[in-house]
């Protein structure tokens, strides 16, 4: 254990002992801080991206879903593909209080860079230890999980639930009536739109942040490992 010199010989020292700990452990919890505040660039940057070419439209039309609402990639995107929509029969794209996934998940992703960043903190005054970087993990990586098997639901609904009213109805060569669903990730091809959905800005930004905190725990457990050499 930690030891400083006194009366003649070398005695341990609690006191020591947790002040050397907690330089030990300050690399790890500021990987663990700074990879829970990349989180907070959701709040800023798109998470996800749709875009739909075509040949009708020089530039295609985009829609940037972010956790608290979906805007248009260019300023009339959405009333043009509401347009679309209309006379397929889907749905139009929705409003924030018409999910409330868009009011849950900015406190969701709040609460966890609050909670990744009291943990990187609370490591570096050696109070909790690298496990706790692999938790904080574990814990986002079922909410995006989670997230990802809502935002696909909402596209099978979105594309599947269509009105029976709707100037168009076409159907697939069985008979049963076509499926709009965009894909959830990666490219499809839709009539005659090519469709893109990819992540954005801020999906890139809070998976550097995750793998920031995986770094994290590795980094802990290499401090941990020297500091037990010490003792």
């Amino acid at each position: 254990m930690a030891s400083e010199y006194k009366d003649g010989g070398y005695v341990i020292t609690p006191v020591l002992f947790f002040k050397n700990k907690s330089i030990e452990m300050k690399k790890s919890g500021v990987l663990m801080i700074v990879g829970s505040l990349l989180l907070l660039g959701l709040f800023k940057f798109p998470l996800w991206n749709i875009m739909l070419g075509a040949p009708q439209y020089p530039e295609p039309l985009g829609m940037d879903i972010y956790i608290h609402g979906i805007k248009g990639v260019n300023e009339f995107d959405i009333q043009n593909i509401d347009g679309l929509n209309h006379y397929i029969g889907m749905k139009t794209i929705p409003k924030p209080d018409d999910m409330w996934e868009f009011n849950t998940f900015p406190i969701i992703i709040g609460i966890m860079v609050t909670l990744g960043v009291l943990i990187g903190l609370l490591s570096m005054f050696g109070k909790v230890n690298h496990w706790w970087f692999i938790g904080w993990f574990g814990v986002m990586s079922v909410l995006g999980i989670l997230g990802m098997y809502d935002f696909n639901a909402w596209l099978t609904d979105y594309g599947t639930n269509l009105d029976p009213q709707a100037i168009m109805k076409l159907q697939n060569p069985d008979g049963t009536p076509m499926s709009y669903k965009p894909p959830l990730f990666g490219h499809a091809k839709m009539l005659n739109f090519d469709v893109d959905s990819l992540p954005h800005t801020g999906g890139y930004m809070m998976f550097t942040g995750m793998m920031f905190t995986v770094i994290a725990f590795f980094v802990g457990k290499k401090e941990a490992r020297k500091l037990k050499t010490r003792i």
